[in-house]
């Protein structure tokens, strides 16, 4: 059966794939087999608490992700060996994006926050009904 998409076509551009781990070096050598390798230089995020690696090369961007401090906001994924943490996507419009999953039965996670990654735009989470996170990313 079709569903209708909870946001109009168009609106919701797909980024990356977050990826809850450990060590940035181990996570690396794993997905240079898979032809990766880093984009830029890390960064850290003090709002979120974790320091951040992008990944491109064989397939979709990712994004490995690993806590500044221990517990941290991945400790509990990491416990219940969760390694895809998130899909993000690109928004012209987070406000709106947000209240659409919302009034699509996904809870927020993260109201939105300026995120040091994308240069101060604004990023939230979402956790849909089959408990994807899902990361919007305001374009402005």
């Amino acid at each position: 059966m079709f569903t209708a998409p909870i946001l109009s076509e168009g609106t919701l551009q797909f980024h990356h794939i977050g990826v809850a781990c450990r060590d940035f070096e181990s996570e690396e050598r794993h997905f240079a087999q898979l032809g990766y390798h880093p984009e830029s230089s890390d960064v850290f995020d003090p709002i979120q608490g974790v320091h951040i690696r992008f990944l491109v090369g064989g397939g979709p961007r990712l994004e490995l992700l690993r806590n500044h401090a221990e517990p941290g906001v991945l400790t509990p994924w990491l416990r219940k060996g969760v390694r895809l943490y998130h899909i993000a996507y690109e928004t012209p419009d987070i406000a709106a994006s947000s209240r659409q999953l919302a009034a699509a039965g996904a809870k927020e996670v993260s109201a939105p926050v300026a995120a040091v990654a994308f240069g101060g735009r604004l990023v939230s989470f979402h956790l849909l009904a089959n408990l994807t996170m899902i990361e919007l990313i305001s374009l402005d």
